[in-house]
């Protein structure tokens, strides 16, 4: 018979450590999408000259580990400009501009992708440049950018496990909690897991759906 330490308070803590992963992601991955398209935009629109400042900012974003930006950003906002932010909020800032980094280059290769004379043909009928994004631009770079939106959205929800550095208790942190303290390290990996699995799976299905729905179109 299996016999565990593991108690229903102990699920609840680790069902509330999903839920914060659940929060943080979804804010993180709202803001940062937003953020990213705007800076796809204009990545797209003023080349890679003018976009300079902007593309070095992103850069850095993609460029150094996650985990580094966690500390240094709750350092540099704690200690240097004397800001009283919860380690949540700082969670969500540094991952809200980590997602933006990546959906900016998701964002301007799709945009890329459209053919130039869809572009014209549009101009040529009139439309200015807003509804030629609007109506023509976004919505066929939408499809070509949702599977890496998707995979992004995904690697996010993962790279969340870092934030436990700026003290936030998400899943992984309270699994490590309980792992310390029951000395089941197997069994609270397990249901770990499918904590995870259980939060990702709707969404790469849903990614999936769209993708066969548009490719009928």
């Amino acid at each position: 018979m299996f016999d565990t330490a593991l108690t229903t308070a102990d699920f609840i803590f680790l069902a509330k450590g999903a839920g914060m992963t659940i929060v943080v992601t979804a804010i993180s991955v709202l803001i940062g999408t937003v953020l990213g398209v705007i800076f796809g935009v204009l990545r797209y629109q003023l080349g890679p000259i003018w976009a300079a400042p902007l593309i070095f900012v992103l850069d850095i974003c993609r460029s150094i580990p996650l985990l580094i930006q966690l500390v240094l950003t709750n350092a540099f906002l704690g200690t240097i400009l004397r800001l009283n932010l919860s380690g949540f909020t700082v969670a969500c800032i540094v991952l809200s501009m980590y997602t933006a980094a990546y959906c900016a280059e998701i964002v301007r290769g799709g945009i890329e992708a459209v053919p130039a004379t869809t572009r014209r043909a549009a101009r040529s009928l009139g439309m200015t440049w807003g509804q030629d994004m609007r109506e023509i631009v976004l919505p066929l770079a939408t499809r070509i950018a949702l599977p890496s939106w998707i995979g992004l959205a995904l690697g996010v929800m993962k790279d969340s496990a870092l934030v436990y550095v700026v003290q936030v208790t998400e899943l992984l942190k309270s699994t490590q909690i309980l792992i310390t303290r029951l000395q089941e390290p197997m069994l609270l990996l397990l249901i770990c897991g499918a904590f995870y699995f259980v939060i990702s799976f709707p969404l790469a299905r849903f990614g999936g759906y769209l993708e066969k729905r548009w490719s009928n179109d």
